[in-house]
């Protein structure tokens, strides 16, 4: 088994930190795929195709006529928004690399491209591949959906680092429900309340009726929080006057829930909440996923790190639901990372390195190559 390139790891993984990959910056986002696309080109004897979906590009590289690889790594490249565009930079500091994106994903992305590069150069045809996507912190639909539903993309296997930890395999993960609240009022003048119906208060007792009711299902006995979370998270009137009753005003609510909570289930419940004067739109949801892992990777990770593989479930989502519906099994698990979604995220390099060494003992080990 070959050493990481630590190096090579480092300075792809801050390249792609200083690319501002948002939903808002498309031209940004198609400047990480001309960052990898460059880095395999080299390569010979590939296959990249090139996809787009509502404005959103997505990305496979495959040995030559390999359509169906035995092993895909799957990464994203699109990041969250930050207020401020130059708040992309990283650093490295404490054996780790922060920056915006460097933990969720692209540490990784940087990790299975310089994989999968090694793996082609010593063993050229390796029916492993790569899928590179842009829209996962919108939901995925345009992206590993797109790809796995409208396209037909398989595999035998898929390697998602994008949740658990590198002792940490992630077996379930809890279902996705973002919705929109929107309420009407009648504009009026502040000083005289009692004349005009307030949108903005109407909309936030319906909102606290929703969290008092999941607040309630909150479990004590569960470590890993798994019970349904209900999270507002925009506040919106169009209203920019400060002694005016607004008119109109919304909200969106993100909710995380495990089963047997549906989508179908979960709307259900908020319209009964909110009532008669709050609308309800359905944005986006996924149901619950089960994961099975392999048992060699589990084995490869315990005989690398000398330490037990723990099995978890997450409160997050991930692209791995739109694969594993196919009955594919998926790994998801990833180096040491950490806050995520902040302006001070972090990946810590030596963890980069042995997931590097597990990714790769494994996927020898899957297909039968001699190392």
């Amino acid at each position: 088994m070959s050493s990481p390139p630590i190096d090579r790891l480092v300075t792809l993984t801050r390249d792609l930190i200083v690319i501002p990959s948002t939903e808002n910056r498309p031209q940004e986002r198609a400047r990480c795929f001309t960052l990898m696309r460059n880095h395999v080109e080299a390569l010979g004897g590939i296959t990249i195709r090139e996809f787009e979906s509502q404005g959103f590009a997505s990305m496979t590289i495959m040995p030559d006529g390999i359509k169906e690889p035995d092993v895909l790594m799957v990464a994203h490249l699109d990041v969250i928004e930050h207020p401020h565009a130059e708040c992309y930079t990283s650093r490295v500091a404490d054996g780790r690399i922060y920056g915006p994106g460097s933990g969720d994903m692209k540490g990784q992305a940087a990790i299975i491209l310089e994989l999968f590069c090694h793996l082609q150069r010593r063993h050229p045809g390796l029916p492993i591949g790569l899928a590179y996507t842009s829209d996962e912190e919108r939901g995925g639909e345009n992206g590993v959906r797109y790809l796995f539903e409208d396209i037909g993309l398989r595999c035998g296997l898929a390697l998602v680092p994008d949740g658990g930890s590198v002792h940490d395999v992630t077996v379930a993960e809890k279902g996705i429900l973002h919705v929109r609240l929107g309420a009407l009022g009648r504009e009026s003048h502040a000083a005289r309340p009692w004349l005009a119906p307030n949108a903005l208060t109407t909309l936030m007792r319906g909102i606290q009726r929703l969290c008092d009711h999941f607040e309630s299902l909150k479990s004590t006995d569960s470590d890993d929080h798994w019970y349904p979370t209900c999270v507002p998270t925009i506040l919106n009137t169009p209203n920019q006057t400060m002694n005016c009753i607004p008119g109109e005003a919304s909200a969106h609510i993100d909710l995380r829930f495990p089963p047997p909570h549906t989508q179908e289930s979960l709307l259900k419940t908020i319209r009964e909440l909110a009532g008669s004067e709050i609308a309800v739109e359905h944005v986006m949801g996924a149901e619950s996923t089960h994961l099975a892992p392999d048992s060699l990777y589990l084995q490869v990770t315990q005989e690398l790190t000398g330490e037990p593989v723990r099995l978890v479930r997450a409160s997050g989502g991930s692209d791995a639901r739109f694969i594993a519906q196919f009955g594919i099994p998926v790994v998801l698990s990833r180096p040491l990372v950490g806050n995520l979604h902040g302006l001070d995220e972090w990946i810590d390099i030596e963890s980069m390195g042995l997931y590097y060494r597990i990714c790769e003992a494994f996927i020898l080990r899957k297909l039968g190559v001699a190392t």
